[in-house]
């Protein structure tokens, strides 16, 4: 019997670039998944998008779940455990299950000679979790893009799209006219359709219009309202708002529990692909209101207690740490600033520094591992040409360089530690902290 660390050995052995190992299609998928005899039995919800689809779905599986149904929550990357990527009702699933999934999964890809990349053999393997668990609701994460995603091997009742920006532009293409028509792949005809980028680039829009698909707008089908400085009694709360046939719904609410204004953007089409569905899943407000409060997601601008002040992000890219430093602009004044950076190699690591210019002190630069990995001194090379300020130090892992951050820092300092999921993690390992 596999453990489910063997089981992981051998999905990262069946392709050659191993866990990084990208091969975008959708004919492995579907072969395998019509040899389990995969059935959709509930509503699914897809969510892609290149910044904000974790937050979504964290939204949506704590709404689902306060509702009273059996949710399943499949998303990636994981930061310290596998098991994070599948959720049932908000707890990571045992290993026991994955390792009984990951067994039947095997079975049909030998019964069909088929090679599955390692997202794809997780994303069968996910499904089959649900299906035994009985989900009521599904909330699949896109890997990345969405038209040859493994996820969109599934149907969706209803398809997000959080953001448009530039990431993976080896894969996706190198503006945002030809990400967002690879985004848009995950929506379908006649089902709902929602993007939540104020500005949607015009290939998203041609394709849904194309498909047939009922596309619903930010701003222009659901949004969101703050109140105004002069309403003080309401400054601790926002107004959702979304179209229902000739009718405008609105709902005062208190502000979600995951910090920063582009929260707003992803509870708002959270709540409004909720209510796209609301005739196969119906939610009240007796879960929406807690399930947008007590939503909580490792390093989405996650600020850990105590002193110095530690800040948590995942983000990688220029829109996400454009984001990031507008968030640390509301945090109010330290003494210095540390920033702990490992970056992958396929990322536009000078474009994701430039929102931070002039404003770390120190950066502490760490190696990360694998070959998309970035060494510490290849960092220090970006860093300095990019001209952002800082004294700079290398450490061979994030663990490392988070350590070194404590140890220097004073209690009226703050430490930073973004860049990837691999960054969070080492962090979070220094810190002696579960993700």
């Amino acid at each position: 019997m596999k453990t489910l660390a063997d089981w992981l050995v051998h999905l990262e052995g069946l392709h050659p670039k191993g866990q990084a190992g990208i091969e975008l299609g959708l004919e492995r998928i579907r072969q395998v998944k019509a040899a389990l005899g995969q059935v959709q039995h509930c509503p699914v919800i897809v969510v892609g998008g290149t910044n904000g689809k974790g937050s979504t779905c964290a939204y949506l599986e704590n709404i689902i779940d306060r509702a009273g149904y059996k949710v399943g929550c499949y998303t990636s990357p994981h930061i310290l455990a596998y098991n994070e990527r599948v959720r049932l009702n908000g707890v990571p699933v045992d290993d026991a299950a994955l390792c009984t999934a990951f067994a039947k999964v095997e079975a049909a890809r030998l019964a069909t000679g088929v090679a599955l990349t390692y997202f794809e053999f997780g994303t069968l393997a996910a499904w089959e979790v649900f299906a035994a668990a009985g989900v009521e609701a599904a909330v699949l994460e896109v890997g990345l893009g969405g038209r040859l995603d493994a996820v969109n091997a599934y149907e969706p009742d209803v398809s997000i799209v959080t953001t448009v920006a530039l990431d993976h532009t080896d894969w996706l293409g190198p503006d945002r006219e030809s990400i967002g028509f690879e985004k848009a792949g995950i929506f379908r005809a006649g089902k709902p359709a929602l993007c939540a980028d104020p500005q949607p680039p015009q290939r998203l829009l041609d394709h849904a219009a194309a498909i047939g698909a009922d596309l619903r707008l930010v701003g222009r089908d659901f949004g969101f309202e703050r109140p105004g400085a002069e309403a003080a009694e309401n400054r601790l709360q926002w107004r959702w708002w979304c179209r229902s046939g000739a009718q405008i719904v609105r709902r005062s609410l208190a502000y979600p529990g995951l910090r920063g204004p582009t929260q707003l953007f992803n509870a708002s089409v959270a709540l409004a692909a909720l209510e796209a569905i609301a005739d196969q899943l119906p939610v009240t407000m007796q879960a929406i209101r807690p399930g947008l409060i007590e939503t909580e997601l490792s390093g989405r601008f996650q600020v850990v207690p105590g002193k110095p002040a530690i800040v948590l992000d995942v983000g990688h890219n220029p829109q996400a740490v454009k984001v990031l430093a507008d968030n640390l602009s509301n945090m109010g004044f330290f003494d210095r600033t540390r920033a702990v950076l490992g970056m992958l190699a396929d990322k536009d690591i000078a474009g994701a520094l430039a929102p931070l210019k002039d404003r770390v002190d120190v950066w502490h630069l760490a190696s990360l591992p694998g070959p998309r990995g970035t060494t510490a001194a290849a960092l220090a090379q970006i860093v300095r040409d990019a001209g952002v300020g800082g004294e700079i130090v290398c450490h061979d892992t994030p663990a490392e360089a988070m350590r070194a951050a404590r140890e220097a820092a004073g209690e009226s300092d703050r430490i930073l530690a973004f860049g990837s999921f691999y960054t969070v993690a080492g962090a979070l390992e220094a810190l002696g902290r579960k993700a």
